[in-house]
Order: structure tokens, then sequence, then C-alpha cells
């Protein structure tokens, strides 16, 4: 058993704790888009994370106050692209309130079951929504992978201490 004294600079839980901890954990970085009433809505995500084989399944993190809350709320199916590290600023233009996601600079087209997929992808899945779980102010929401195509090229983009970077070799 440890001392409380051993524990060093430890600090009770606070949402600020929780983004300084999480600023030192390395992350994939996902796009998810979903058809929305007014068009395509999407935005960036370090929250995916694979749950089953069996059906094959994943889980993403969403915040009830994004702008892309709403469609996620209702909708059946959404998109699920993992970006590669020469798309930071499709990430950015993702992760960024008001941005112009899906203007003239984002490639995409029309996907199975009318979800909008990203061109030039390391890989996408289109999946039906399973499930939306309350978690505080965020919702996990549990999809069946449908489709998807792991084909594209590209090495990973990751998201630590608050920037978009790629592998080091």
């Amino acid at each position: 058993m440890t001392a409380a004294s051993d524990l060093g600079t430890a600090r009770p839980a606070s949402p600020e704790l929780l983004r300084s901890v999480f600023r030192r954990h390395a992350a994939g970085v996902a796009v998810i888009t979903a058809r929305g009433r007014r068009g395509p809505v999407g935005f960036t995500a370090t929250s995916l994370a694979s749950v089953s084989a069996e059906p094959p399944m994943l889980s993403f993190g969403i915040g009830t106050g994004s702008s892309s809350w709403p469609a996620i709320a209702t909708g059946d199916h959404v998109g699920v692209h993992v970006l590669g590290e020469h798309q930071q600023e499709l990430a950015a233009t993702f992760a960024r309130s008001g941005a112009d996601r899906f203007g003239p600079a984002t490639a995409w087209r029309e996907g199975p079951e009318g979800v909008p997929v990203l061109d030039d992808v390391p890989a996408w899945m289109v999946c039906k929504v399973v499930a939306r779980v309350p978690a505080g102010d965020h919702r996990i929401v549990i999809a069946e992978v449908l489709f998807g195509d792991p084909t594209g090229h590209g090495r990973p983009l990751l998201y630590h201490q608050g920037r978009f970077n790629g592998l080091r070799d």
C-alpha cells in the first residue's frame, strides 16, 4: 500500500486533470460523418475503439453539445474514416467549430446507406448505430460495421499534446 505522501502531485479529479492526462495519451484520429436534415455533418474523433469482432462493432464518443449530435442522435448510420498523416488540415477542419466541413476543400461522395464517405482516407467504414450510451456530457455510440474499405494509402494520423502528428521512424 502506498502512503498518500508518496503520491507526489496527485490532484483530485476534475475536467482539467482528465484533459491533462489525455494530452499525454497518443490517439488515432478519425472523422465521423452522418447524413443530417440539412446536409452532411461530421466531426473529428480521437475516441474510436474496436468493440467486437463477431459481430464487427466499434464505438466513439460525441459531446451532446456538438453540432453533429442531433444527426448522430437520430440517424441510423454513420461513416467512420481513419485519417492519414497527410490529412492534418482535414482533421482540423472537422474539429473546428463553425467550419464549412463539406465545402469545396473536402473531397467526399455519398456512400452506402446515404452516408457521406470521405475520399483519400487510409480506411473507412459505414456502420449501423445500435446504441447511444449516456456518459456525462457525452454519449458513447456503439455501431455495427456494415461496409468498409481498408485499402487506402498513408500512415496514420495521431493526436498528442494538443497537436496532430504522424508516426516517427
